[in-house]
């Protein structure tokens, strides 16, 4: 009788075991989740039998699936089973409370001017009051003293010149009570350069907001300085005339006490038989360490995805005569700043971040597939298309886009910086390419003949 009963609960625990299925996300039960949709990540062993309050779900060959579920205001109950295995999922949406019209921030515009010095390195002077989007104008180190005339919301506006003003973070500055901020003199530069850039320094007599600014020509411009047109010094570098190429491959200024140091990358002499010969790449595998990243329907974390595509683009490069520098190369959590730093250190011409994407709760995952690939200033764009354009080909992912995002990665001026979204892990066509080795090998590949092109065209 008793080994009867064994073999009972052994075929029902391995029944168990055939029809398990597991969920990666929502990532928790009973969840907050403000959205009209969501979606439920996960894989099943059993693929055809799993439902979601009674609806099929669609189980992809590998196991995983995406399944869109909708939202009620309030309490919403999810009965997920596929005959054997129930599991109930409560997810909550915030009922929406009606109140008083929203009233716009308005403008403040002083009766005095005020001065202020940036109290920050790195903060962002953008041409709107807006903590998001492609509005960054420069980068200032601390101490850059400011002339603001008013405010908006969380922003100060500051004054460029006669004619132009920008904004600033309040939390990027520090009041400055000692004096108004003159006009600063401009002295003149000289120039300097090696095989790899030109240099010039400008001589100031003291610190002043500045921009440089992509175009036909590359241009810096010194705001409120003095005996200049609308108190504006420009300086224009006609780089297709000067580097050897009319693409620009990587520029910086900054200030050295007084003095402006502006460096503009010359075009490397390519040869055409080994094109990526003696180039500096930073490769940069996204997130690592407590950072996970997305994770994929089957359970993989985008972490060791990331790493392992950038491991094969390293030897990929490396066979094709290319100097490696890699941000990390196991799981260790490195900050954002950190790898832009990395990066410029070793004097990379390029930077490659590698990233899987992912969704918001009111998108469908079934219907994004494919590769895209962000930059934030022009001169990665190209770099951008040619490596979009072989990877689509050669993987034969879909084509996602090129797009424009001010994400950290990608404001990097020193190198050309784009950052890949390889594919969507929480696509479960995708994911199953994501986690193969042989497409991860591929996709090195492809990058690395991108780059290449980008050097030859």
């Amino acid at each position: 009788m008793n080994k009867f009963f064994m073999a009972v609960i052994t075929i029902m625990l391995t029944g168990q075991l055939v029809h398990a299925f597991d969920i990666v996300y929502p990532k928790k039960n009973d969840v907050i989740i403000n959205s009209p949709s969501t979606f439920f990540i996960g894989s099943a062993k059993n693929k055809d039998n799993l439902t979601i309050n009674g609806e099929r779900v669609k189980i992809h060959s590998s196991g995983g699936f995406a399944h869109v579920v909708f939202l009620n205001e309030g309490h919403n109950e999810f009965v997920l089973t596929d005959g054997v295995d129930i599991k109930t999922y409560v997810i909550n949406r915030p009922v929406k409370v009606l109140g008083g019209v929203y009233t716009p921030p308005k403008l403040i515009e002083y009766e005095n001017r005020k001065q202020f010095l940036t109290s920050v390195d790195n903060a962002p002077l953008r041409n709107s009051p807006v903590d998001a989007g492609v509005n960054r104008m420069s980068h200032f180190e601390k101490d850059i003293p400011l002339t603001i005339d008013g405010e908006k919301s969380n922003f100060y506006r500051v004054v460029l010149g006669e004619n132009k003003k920008a904004w600033i973070s309040k939390t990027n500055v520090k009041a400055f009570e000692g004096y108004l901020n003159s006009p600063a003199i401009v002295r003149g530069y000289d120039c300097r350069e090696d095989s790899e850039f030109f240099k010039f320094i400008f001589y100031l007599d003291k610190k002043t907001p500045y921009e440089i600014a992509e175009g036909e020509v590359l241009t810096l411009k010194f705001y409120n300085a003095d005996n200049c047109e609308d108190n504006t010094y420009i300086f224009n570098f006609p780089y297709g005339e000067k580097i050897g190429s009319k693409k620009l491959i990587g520029y910086s200024g900054s200030y050295d006490g007084n003095n402006f140091v502006f460096k503009v990358r010359k075009f490397p002499s390519i040869n055409s038989q080994h094109p990526l010969k003696n180039i500096k790449i930073a490769v940069d595998a996204g997130h690592g360490g407590t950072e996970s990243g997305a994770i994929g329907c089957c359970g993989d974390k985008e972490k060791d995805i990331n790493l392992a595509i950038a491991k094969f683009l390293e030897r990929e490069l490396q066979k094709r005569g290319a100097k490696v520098i890699m941000t990390r190369n196991n799981d260790s959590y490195v900050g954002l700043k950190e790898r832009v730093d990395i990066t410029n250190e070793n004097d990379a011409m390029f930077l490659i971040s590698i990233h899987g994407n992912a969704l918001p709760d009111n998108a469908d995952p079934n219907k994004h597939r494919g590769t895209s690939i962000y930059f934030y200033y022009n001169q990665a764009k190209p770099l951008a298309i040619n490596i979009l354009a072989s990877m689509n080909k050669q993987l034969g992912t879909q084509n996602d886009n090129i797009r424009q995002g001010s994400l950290a990665l990608v404001r990097n001026t020193t190198a050309l910086s784009i950052l890949i979204e390889v594919a969507y892990l929480i696509n479960p066509e995708d994911n199953a390419m994501l986690i193969d080795s042989k497409f991860q090998k591929k996709c090195a590949k492809a990058i690395a003949d991108g780059i290449e092109k980008f050097l030859l065209n």
